[in-house]
């Protein structure tokens, strides 16, 4: 099991003792304080297989969340207890049970809709908090998890952003592309829902295998309807061959999800992915105005990693995290996790804002439209 470990050093302390009159003071040692107990964190991620390049800079950016905490050495330190699932949901659950047994005070960072429903089945009864997963599906936003907190936009909040972006701009004839997966199939009445509620017309819908294998066939089809914009309802690996086979075929906007591009996926793409429209859930991680994105800048710079959204939102959620274990005092169990991310009520990181409540367990609503330009810059 591979650990990953950050505690703040702490120092001996020396007691200086003086007397009235004396022409020197003596300082006498005293016993250095046994460093706190780690608050032990699990977390199940793919460090291995289709998903391990699209995560890293995530996972990256909740370590130097994790890491600013433990040097500050304000309060416990955190440990991860980081787990490879290869973004399988079957080694995800026996992640999650290998993890209840370490006796974890809360999971972090799920990665992927069948994934989560994997931990949430086992850390439901345990009633262990699951914190900040990378899903947005709103099917598991409900009473049913009572220990499961959020920390983005849910997809539907993404396809209402995306459809009233299309109709602003008058691009009402709208075609979908999605991949066949439970990601996918649960997308697309989300985005059906979305436009018929905003009036406009979804034109044409075509499948893709989500390995993006054969893509070509389903993208011609999508030409052929004629459409203003389409959506891509693709994610992992099949999102770079579906953006390129749309290109190729379809002269109208393409517009995807936050969870589809990564730095990965735009390199991959080149200049196939100029232009293309991204909702994000996730503030600009470029904005000179807001305190929170200044200071990750600088803290990035300083540890030699890049300014991006992958990395941003690793480190949001990661902040997350580190203000409910300061929460959850000295001692957090479980329980004392799940009740300290209740408490947190209005959480403002620095010019951005989550909020908690015993009835509110997700904390953000958050969208905007961004636009990929030359060399992978986003625009909004």
């Amino acid at each position: 099991m591979k650990h990953f470990r950050y505690h703040s050093s702490r120092r001996a302390a020396l007691t200086a003792l003086g007397g009235l009159g004396l022409l020197a003071c003596a300082a006498l040692p005293v016993q250095a304080q046994t460093p706190a107990t780690p608050v032990r964190i699990g977390l199940s991620a793919p460090l291995s297989g289709p998903m391990a390049p699209v995560f890293a800079g995530v996972l990256a950016g909740q370590k130097l969340a994790v890491e600013e905490h433990n040097q500050r050495g304000r309060g416990q330190p955190i440990e991860l207890v980081l787990l490879d699932d290869g973004y399988d949901p079957r080694r995800t659950a026996e992640n999650i049970g290998k993890l209840i047994e370490e006796k974890v005070a809360a999971v972090f960072g799920t990665v992927g809709t069948a994934q989560t429903v994997a931990a949430l089945k086992m850390l439901t009864p345990a009633k262990i908090p699951l914190i900040a997963s990378y899903t947005g599906t709103p099917a598991l936003r409900t009473a049913d998890f009572p220990t499961y907190f959020t920390t983005q936009a849910s997809y539907m909040d993404e396809s209402a952003r995306i459809i009233r972006h299309l109709t602003t701009v008058q691009t009402s004839r709208v075609a979908v592309l999605y991949q066949d997966d439970a990601f996918g199939r649960s997308m697309l009445p989300m985005l059906q829902k979305a436009a018929a509620d905003a009036g406009a017309e979804v034109v044409a819908t075509r499948v893709m295998d989500a390995s993006g294998k054969d893509v070509g066939p389903a993208a011609q089809a999508i030409a052929e309807a004629k459409p203003q914009s389409v959506v891509v309802l693709v994610a992992g690996p099949g999102v770079v061959p579906a953006i390129k086979a749309l290109r190729r075929v379809v002269a109208a906007p393409l517009y995807t999800y936050s969870l589809a591009i990564s730095a990965a996926a735009i390199q991959a793409l080149g200049a196939d992915a100029v232009g293309l429209a991204v909702v994000r859930s996730t503030p600009y991680p470029w904005s000179v105005t807001q305190s929170l994105a200044r200071s990750y800048t600088v803290l990035a710079k300083k540890n030699e990693l890049p300014v991006d959204y992958d990395h941003y939102l690793g480190y949001i959620n990661g902040r997350v995290l580190v203000e409910a274990v300061r929460t959850a005092g000295t001692d957090p169990s479980p329980a004392a996790m799940a009740i300290a991310m209740e408490k947190l009520g209005r959480l403002d990181l620095g010019g951005y804002s989550l909020n908690f409540g015993p009835d509110r367990h997700h904390g953000s609503n958050f969208t905007e439209i961004t636009f990929i330009g030359p060399r992978g810059r986003f625009v909004r």
